[in-house]
């Protein structure tokens, strides 16, 4: 079992959501975030005064899945959230010591579905 972890760009959502469903992946965990990588941030002017953000809008997907599913996940946040420009996020994975389904009780495989 892991978890699997992306940041991703905010408009690049809905197609990594797809490229998921297309290898039927449903289960995920979707948080709004803010974060800096090589990009840095920009420079922008308010109300005439120059003003730095260097934390820009992200989403992280947080996904439980089995070992037979890991590579088809991976594969689909690639597909789905790659322009080839810097940005395109990160993915993180983790080993998932125990996944216990609170409604039935179920432990381990089972209870990621």
């Amino acid at each position: 079992m892991k978890l699997i972890i992306a940041y991703i760009q905010p408009e690049r959502l809905n197609a990594v959501k797809q490229a998921l469903y297309s290898r039927e992946v449903y289960k995920m965990s979707i948080t709004n975030a803010l974060g800096c990588g090589q990009q840095k941030g920009f420079h922008e002017t308010y109300r005439g005064a120059d003003i730095e953000v260097n934390l820009l809008k992200k989403v992280r997907l947080e996904i439980a899945v089995n070992e037979d599913f890991v590579k088809p996940t991976i594969d689909a946040i690639i597909e789905g959230a790659k322009t080839g420009n810097i940005g395109d996020g990160k993915i993180f994975i983790v080993p998932i010591e125990e996944c216990l389904r609170i409604r039935t009780g179920e432990t381990g495989k089972p209870a990621i579905g």
